[in-house]
């Protein structure tokens, strides 16, 4: 369990998401005409503080030096973590220092890299602290078999004899709680052995769909012909030219379309791996394989789709509206993105964006709001682009480090400054982790992370709204804001309900094949958007193209989050007290508990409808408002 950073990376603020891949929204991203400064020229006030880390590089160096002469201190250990709870207590302590200096060590290096990704200097430092992780994974690969070896009342014991050892017991506790899934010594290094093979099916469709597939030309709106891309194909989908955007949709698919049974293949390679893991450890299937990792029930997933199924209709009223707003017949695959309000311009400098935020947040109460305001003039944030920055917007926290880090590339967009409420909402959840928790549970789940960064971006955009006057700005917010509920989750649950319906069908001894995928595909899809849109054929096969499904049930965590957030989120506006104290206990748990302990201990309970129903209803409210506000 080495280098536990909490690095959160996105691409900012309130995004649409079209079949897996994430969309811009209007105005992010864009580079700004003039020509970009080298870094000594923007204003410290505007960039994050390194030095707080390590003073220096020659400081890096020593730590450097000082953990490789650490690491041997584990040997003495192997072998004998039974014998006595001195002997556990010491080597996990040991090991958790070691992890710690790592941790600051990587850290470090991956934030001076990514002020300037051309300075080889620190590229060589990550690589350098890669290298000594891999020996210390090695070092310390010992440790968790040993504890599951040991006879568990044994363990039990040593927990209850040294009370220095129980800051461990849920550490240990969730060791012991997948023992009946570990295999004997010589069937774990088989299994570890096949991790290559494993891998096999995600890098052939990587390979393929990020290299090696090339897609026809296409006329655009002016009659040119240009290349269609998968960059491209995003941007024409949005083009109010209906003619340019069916043209694409069927360039685009139909090359799709020439190698679906090699990517059924693939898909299919992926599931049987999926399959093959969760019968060698003995789980009844590879749903509960995928979630037991968390200790998540499978009820949870089931509730997702469930729910959403039984909570169809606001999604049925956006495909009408759309048609409507769109003046067409059906709505079909290629009118999904396309604005259905005028596009505005909407500038938002950095300093305003941190005002604003400020303000949006105050429901948190005045301890969240304090350590916001420390975080936007304390050295947190890295702010604007700079000839050599990373691209995008990451939060990233390590235990040791004085504070989080916050890497943007701010462009005066509304949506950057959504990306800035957003991250900072990971931001504070570190924080808040870091300063309350010991090392072993610095970290949190990705099932619970989105839920912070989330709630700030909820509470924001309600600021908004009830502060914007401008109707075209208003009706943008609230088109915004669907399109994030449409993205985030109902377009998660197409992809969550159609992973396990394949893996169903393969459990159940049932073939795996391209017709197999379409008609599965095709009946999630036309039930979701329902009778106002027109599923054409070709869409039947955008299962091809979606990496997520590689992932191992991951989707779902995206409408978890969600729905969570917006549950908490609405407690809090309301005013009410207890919910916002629990939410802010909820931040400094870190991996304390399960997470889905943490969330109900909030006050949201995942395994029950609530949440769910609680973001329809809000789609619904949304709706309600947009429509209104078109009618006046």
């Amino acid at each position: 369990m080495f280098t536990k950073a909490i690095q959160i990376i996105t691409l900012g603020g309130i995004v649409m998401v079209l079949g897996g891949t994430v969309l811009l929204s209007a105005g992010q991203g864009v580079a700004p005409a003039e020509k970009l400064p080298l870094r000594e020229e923007i204003d410290v006030r505007y960039k994050w503080r390194t030095q707080d880390i390590y003073p220096t590089d020659k400081d890096w160096e020593k730590d450097f030096k000082l953990l490789k002469g650490m690491v041997g201190k584990l040997d003495q250990f192997k072998g004998k973590l039974g014998e006595s709870a001195e002997n556990l207590l010491s080597c996990l302590k040991i090991r958790d220092e070691i992890d710690i200096r790592l941790g600051k060590l990587s850290f470090y290096a991956s934030l001076k890299s990514d002020e300037d990704t051309r300075v080889s200097k620190y590229q060589a430092y990550r690589d350098r602290v890669s290298s000594l992780s891999i020996e210390i994974r090695q070092k310390s690969s010992f440790i968790q078999p040993e504890i599951i070896a040991t006879p568990e009342e044994k363990i039990r014991q040593f927990l209850e004899e040294n009370p220095e050892l129980k800051i461990y017991e849920h550490y240990i506790e969730d060791i012991l709680r997948t023992k009946k899934h570990v295999l004997s010594t010589e069937e774990e290094q088989l299994l570890a052995l096949s991790g290559d093979l494993a891998r096999t099916p995600y890098q052939v469709f990587s390979m393929f769909n990020n290299a090696d597939i090339t897609f026809p030309a296409i006329k655009n709106e002016k009659g040119e012909e240009i290349e269609l891309t998968k960059g491209r194909f995003f941007a024409i989908m949005r083009s109010p030219h209906r003619q340019v955007r069916e043209n694409a949709f069927n360039a685009f698919y139909n090359t799709y379309n020439q190698w679906r049974n090699t990517l059924s293949a693939t898909l299919s390679g992926a599931v049987k791996r999926d399959m093959f893991y969760a019968r060698a450890r003995k789980y009844s299937g590879s749903l509960e394989a995928a979630l037991d990792v968390d200790n998540i029930p499978t009820a949870v997933y089931d509730n997702v789709i469930n729910t959403l199924n039984d909570n169809l209709a606001p999604m049925h009223r956006y495909i009408l509206l759309r048609k409507k707003m769109l003046g067409i017949e059906k709505v079909h695959p290629w009118d999904l993105y396309v604005p259905i309000l005028r596009e505005i311009e909407w500038r938002v400098s950095y300093d305003q964006a941190v005002k604003t935020i400020e303000e949006a947040l105050q429901p948190l109460g005045a301890e969240y709001v304090s350590v916001l305001e420390d975080g936007f003039s304390g050295g947190w944030i890295d702010v604007f682009e700079n000839v050599g920055k990373r691209a995008g917007a990451y939060s990233s926290a390590i235990y040791g480090a004085p504070h989080p880090y916050i890497l943007l590339n701010y462009n005066n967009q509304l949506t950057d400054m959504f990306t800035v409420a957003h991250e900072m909402g990971h931001s504070l959840h570190s924080y808040f982790t870091l300063k309350n928790q010991p090392y072993i549970y610095s970290d949190y789940s990705i099932f619970v992370a989105e839920v912070a960064s989330t709630l700030n971006e909820a509470l924001l955009i309600n600021h908004l709204l009830n502060t914007t006057r401008d109707k075209s700005k208003k009706l943008y917010l609230l088109n915004h804001y669907i399109d994030q509920i449409r993205g985030t989750v109902y377009i998660q649950a197409i992809f969550a309900e159609f992973e396990k319906v394949i893996h169903e069908k393969a459990e159940a001894g049932d073939a795996l094949t391209t017709d197999a995928y379409n008609e599965i595909a095709r009946d999630i899809y036309t039930r979701y958007y329902g009778p106002d849109f027109e599923m054409d054929s070709l869409y039947d096969i955008n299962w091809c193209r979606i990496p997520h499904f590689y992932y191992n049930f991951y989707v779902y965590q995206y409408v978890t989050g969600f729905s969570a957030a917006t549950a908490l989120s609405q407690k809090i506006l309301a005013g009410d007290e207890e919910a916002r104290k629990a939410y802010l206990n909820f931040l400094s748990q870190g991996s304390s508990d399960y997470p889905i302990n943490l969330l109900r201990d909030a006050g949201v309970d995942m395994t029950s409808p609530e949440p769910i129903v609680a973001t329809a209803q809000l789609f619904t409210r949304l709706l309600n408002e947009m429509e209104e506000l078109l009618d006046k």
